[in-house]
């Protein structure tokens, strides 16, 4: 089968946020069996080694740069900008977040390859590629939309937990994302998203559609289960530091959880481990017992040094790699239902695999259970570590996505 993969977003390494993760992994799963072409976009930090290392996993790599404003705009210039982009969001229905990655010869290079029959399937590779799939390529072949997560349900959650950056162009855009979604998802032969949760808001939108549920996996070579228990009261979260929904989280948790948490247990630290942490987080600091690190080389080794790994999400849709990657790496998690979504840790019918908190007090009471009970910890461990291994590898999620590309269910 001849598959051609489009993503904006450069896939590799694999190791830059749950977006690139997991079209990585997808890939490289298809390209055993498929003539992968992928397409995608350079930013100024993809280096010339990661395409030729990307190249070796595809049968055609085709790299477009990414488009960029060149000259920063006056004041006067942003508002005028954002007054446009708004009534072009009302008149065509596409995002101004869709539109900034838009390439033209891109584009074409999509439309010339669908017209001269070069591929059997076409895959957009998250939501904001699915600009490139035009409603009559149905006629020639298999479109499917990867999803990832939905921007819709996104904007609302954000809405509802007041965390948004800008509410009142939220509340604007909300009916407008509704109308978008629905639009572009009728495009396509086939729906890919990662929970239960955004298949009922995509059922909602598009009742004859189908749709699958593909959840991510975790590379296990990568993050191997702990071979002991460290001890002591080190918490830890993980993930890209510049993404909205986890500098709300380690906010969140910093002023409002870990205080309660050292009046218990002074000796208490909590990392704040990922990429390019933001101004507010970089603040965090200044707290007693927080660390930032920025980027690390090895996300599993921070991981295994600690005690608890919190997984405060307060907003943000699909099942979360951070919460995947710490119970494969054998640290027990605290997380919320945001961080848990799509994941059955806590049934009444299955072995305990992570503790549930979203309030204050909650994640006071689950981060003190876990510090006083090694025994607790060692359940966890084992558990989580079982249930990834078996249910969320990317070898599983390679197959499924495999046979919604054919056309087959599962």
């Amino acid at each position: 089968m001849k598959i051609l993969m489009l993503s904006s977003t450069f896939p590799y390494p694999p190791t830059r946020g749950g977006t690139q993760v997991r079209t990585f992994h997808l890939l490289k799963y298809l390209s055993q069996r498929h003539a992968i072409t992928l397409v995608t976009q350079r930013e100024s930090h993809i280096s010339d080694a990661n395409i030729i290392e990307l190249r070796d996993c595809v049968d055609k790599l085709i790299v477009f740069d990414r488009p960029t404003t060149l000259i920063t705009p006056s004041k006067h210039k942003k508002v005028l900008n954002k007054i446009q982009n708004f009534a072009h969001f009302i008149r065509h229905g596409v995002p101004p977040s869709v539109l900034n990655r838009y390439s033209v010869e891109m584009q074409s290079l999509v439309d010339n390859f669908v017209q001269a029959g070069k591929c059997d399937v076409i895959t957009s590779e998250h939501s904001v590629n699915e600009i490139y799939v035009r409603s009559h390529f149905q006629e020639r072949v298999r479109t499917v939309v990867n999803v990832h997560s939905s921007v819709y349900g996104t904007c609302r959650n954000q809405l509802e937990t007041g965390i948004s950056e800008n509410k009142w162009r939220d509340k604007l855009y909300l009916p407008l994302l509704r109308r978008y979604e629905q639009n572009y998802c009728s495009k396509f032969s086939a729906i890919v998203v990662t929970t239960e949760e955004d298949r009922v808001q995509m059922q909602e939108f598009n009742p004859n559609s189908e749709i699958k549920v593909i959840p991510n996996g975790v590379d296990l070579a990568t993050f191997p289960t702990r071979i002991h228990d460290p001890g002591g009261q080190r918490l830890i979260f993980i993930g890209a530091m510049d993404n909205l929904a986890n500098i709300d989280a380690v906010c969140f948790f910093s002023n409002e959880v870990l205080p309660e948490i050292q009046k218990l247990y002074p000796d208490t630290t909590f990392s704040i481990v990922g990429s390019r942490p933001a101004p507010e987080v970089l603040a965090l600091q200044d707290k007693p017992g927080i660390i930032v690190t920025g980027r690390v080389p090895s996300m599993v080794e921070y991981l295994h040094k600690a005690t608890v790994c919190i997984v405060p999400m307060r907003t943000g849709f699909g099942i979360k790699n951070k919460t995947l990657e710490a119970m494969a790496a054998g640290v027990p998690v605290v997380a919320s239902d945001r961080g848990l979504e799509g994941l059955a840790v806590d049934n009444p019918n299955s072995p305990l695999r992570a503790l549930r908190a979203n309030q204050p007090v909650e994640y006071v009471n689950a981060i003190s259970k876990l510090f006083k009970n090694p025994q607790l910890r060692a359940e966890l461990s084992r558990n989580a570590r079982l249930f990834v291994g078996t249910e969320f590898t990317w070898e599983n999620a390679g197959k499924h996505y495999e046979e919604v590309l054919i056309g087959t269910s599962f």
